[in-house]
């Protein structure tokens, strides 16, 4: 049975992110575009989380698309709830990463401007989890050249699940219409529908 689709974005990036309207235009394309769902979160993770939690509760057992920061939280969302994700260059242990970072933040899509707090960095650690250890249920997509994660600590801690590493690239993840063939198939959406569709037309 074909999986509704949660896209979830990264920190300071919202539905209009190159990924998620790249994703978007392919699946209106196959005329699926009813499964796809890319919320625009909350940059506090508390609020991220219970706007993602109502959607979770709302679509059933979503396919969780994560990327960078989103990633952490599919990650959350897919332990707790026994959920299958497919991650693209995720954050490992992103409260860790924040020294020196604290203050003024801009939204790179939207404009809006908040503060990044110590009760954000504390927001992320609540929501650590235990490195996941179902390979079945997990996709990690990772690019070598990431500038801004270190792909490697994502490497070491999905080691249980499949990876995907790719040489080069960029923290966007180059390529990625290319590779929507494997996540159509994670989300059993059928190959009858994509099979002859020039994917790298959406780049």
């Amino acid at each position: 049975m074909t999986a509704p689709i949660l896209y979830i974005h990264g920190l300071n990036s919202s539905p209009a992110s190159h990924k998620a309207r790249q994703l978007s235009r392919v699946m209106n394309h196959l005329q699926i575009a009813e499964q796809l769902h890319v919320p625009a979160l909350h940059h506090h993770p508390r609020q991220a989380m219970a706007q993602l939690e109502a959607l979770v509760a709302e679509l059933g057992a979503p396919l969780l698309v994560g990327s960078s920061l989103g990633g952490y939280y599919a990650t959350y969302l897919a332990e707790r709830h026994g959920l299958k994700a497919l991650l693209i260059n995720p954050a490992v242990r992103p409260h860790l990463r924040f020294d020196g970072y604290l203050g003024p933040q801009r939204n790179y899509y939207s404009d809006e401007t908040w503060e990044l707090t110590e009760d954000h960095v504390y927001a992320l650690a609540e929501l650590e989890v235990a490195p996941p250890q179902d390979a079945s249920r997990y996709q990690v997509w990772l690019q070598t050249a990431d500038e801004t994660l270190d792909y490697r600590d994502a490497e070491r801690y999905y080691q249980a699940c499949a990876l995907r590493i790719q040489a080069g690239g960029d923290h966007g993840f180059q390529g990625f219409t290319e590779r929507l063939p494997a996540l159509f198939a994670f989300a059993d959406i059928g190959a009858i529908l994509w099979r002859d569709t020039d994917f790298s037309a959406f780049n």
